[in-house]
């Protein structure tokens, strides 16, 4: 993903249309890049991040109402989850073209997981999505295609059997 984001070097090019993008993380309108920590300073209040991020707060709280009161607090103040569901939300929800997601689910709740599972099958129909993740089957609900790095290549997987042959999981 760093590669795709162009943060990290390598010797092959990525590219979107045909076209070479070396460093994607200076176009937020082509990629955005949500990563496995928190990136949005702990300072910043919801109200600033909206602002920032050009999205309406009350879309956010509309989907997740019990963050409605917190609109002049600052995401440090927020539990993990609190932060990631934000964080999520407005790389999913940005103008942006494709949204990378590493490890998306990483401490959110069963009932918060249900709503960003949700938040994404609505997305994928504006944009691309790039999901890794080790909840497999929380990605299975939401993917078109999931695939498996297993000994250094990906492999497609067709069926749930495919994960256990591969020797990612036990089923």
């Amino acid at each position: 993903m760093r590669i795709i984001y162009g943060t990290l070097e390598c010797e092959k090019s990525v590219r979107f249309d045909n076209l070479v993008h070396q460093e994607a993380y200076k176009r937020p309108d082509l990629l955005l890049f949500l990563p496995q920590f928190n990136f949005i300073p702990k300072s910043l209040s919801l109200k600033r991040i909206f602002q920032d991020f050009a999205l309406d707060f009350l879309d956010f709280t509309n989907r997740f109402p019990e963050f409605a009161s917190r609109y002049k607090s600052p995401i440090g103040s927020l539990l993990g989850g609190g932060q990631r569901v934000v964080e999520l939300f407005v790389i999913v929800k940005s103008k942006s073209h494709f949204a990378m997601l590493d490890e998306p689910f990483t401490h959110l709740s069963p009932l918060q997981i249900e709503k960003v599972k949700d938040l994404l099958l609505e997305e994928k129909a504006n944009k691309g999505m790039l999901i890794t993740d080790h909840m497999y089957r929380q990605v299975l609900d939401v993917c078109h295609n999931l695939y498996v790095l297993s000994n250094g290549k990906n492999h497609l997987i067709e069926n749930l059997s495919d994960i256990g042959r591969l020797g990612y999981a036990k089923l």
